[in-house]
């Protein structure tokens, strides 16, 4: 059964010292194309995350997103003394090339209403590190198997959508096929009734009859387009086939896309009849569509 490239999982924990959000979003691609984000204390854990997405999800653009928001309302918060020196250092010089008064009272009061603003300063406050915890990072992972399990099950529910409108695309052009062939077979005769009014009109005594009827045999194989209806019958019951394999199976279903082209290709060159020809590019529109939507299967 087909699946979609695209999909979306999602998973929440809510652990002793902070909540996660993980999320896991596919695009369609030619290859696998993993990307990570989450805090950097995790990162020894990419290289393995990587290898999980490319196991479970095959193919796609894939983007695992690990988000840490911390419970703990404790955060510790050291001081960085002495950026907060070389800040109060630069203010005392800024004061005295300004010029501004410096008795004791006015220096008293100057450096209780410094410190405040200090303390706001950038990088005056340093946040305390977070450390990796494996129990932690156990939960997390059970996290991300759900974002999977979750984004596996869309692309499920994604494929079955296009299961049926690429099947149903299919049955229009066996359709096509079937009525295609009586407008083929009208036209030989055609033919052959417009060659046998000329011959009729043509001097055939200096004429070497069988090679005449060899090259008029040729002819009309030339025209005839049953090797191409029945090659093309194949390939639209080969693709239902394939439809209903386990997936990935879209790069395969491309190829044989390219297969019923090719014989819609030929049929269509070999159309002379305008009715023919107007089944052709029904047909020809038929398939761009099942190609457009091949690029989303996995």
């Amino acid at each position: 059964m087909i699946q979609s490239m695209t999909g979306y999982g999602k998973a929440e924990l809510n652990l002793k010292n902070a909540n996660f959000t993980i999320e896991v979003r596919s695009l369609n691609s030619k290859q696998i194309d993993a990307n990570v984000k989450m805090s950097s204390i995790y990162r020894d854990k990419e290289i393995g995350l990587r290898k999980l997405l490319s196991e479970k999800l095959k193919r796609g653009k894939i983007e695992l997103s690990i988000w840490r928001e911390s419970s703990d309302s404790n955060v510790k918060y050291t001081l960085n003394t002495d950026l907060i020196k070389e800040y109060h250092q630069q203010i005392l010089e800024l004061r005295k090339e300004l010029g501004t008064n410096s008795n004791a009272f006015t220096m008293k009061s100057f450096e209780a209403d410094i410190i405040p603003t200090l303390l706001k300063m950038p990088e005056a406050m340093i946040k305390g590190e977070d450390k990796t915890d494996e129990n932690e990072w156990e939960e997390i992972a059970k996290g991300i198997d759900i974002a999977i399990g979750n984004i596996l099950q869309f692309r499920l529910d994604e494929g079955e959508k296009l299961d049926a409108d690429i099947t149903a695309r299919i049955n229009k052009l066996s359709t096509s096929l079937v009525d295609i062939a009586p407008f083929a077979k009208e036209r030989i005769e055609k033919v052959k009734k417009s060659l046998a009014e000329k011959l009729a009109v043509i001097d055939t005594k200096n004429i070497d009859e069988n090679r005449f009827e060899q090259e008029l045999i040729y002819y009309l194989e030339k025209q005839d387009i049953t090797e191409e209806q029945v090659r093309l019958n194949t390939h639209l019951s080969y693709f239902i086939e394939t439809m209903k394999t386990d997936a990935p199976n879209g790069k395969k279903l491309g190829f044989i896309g390219q297969e019923i082209g090719r014989e819609i290709n030929t049929i269509g060159s070999k159309s002379s009849d305008a009715e023919m020809q107007k089944i052709v590019v029904e047909m020809k529109d038929e398939l761009e569509k099942i190609k457009e939507q091949l690029l989303n299967i996995l």
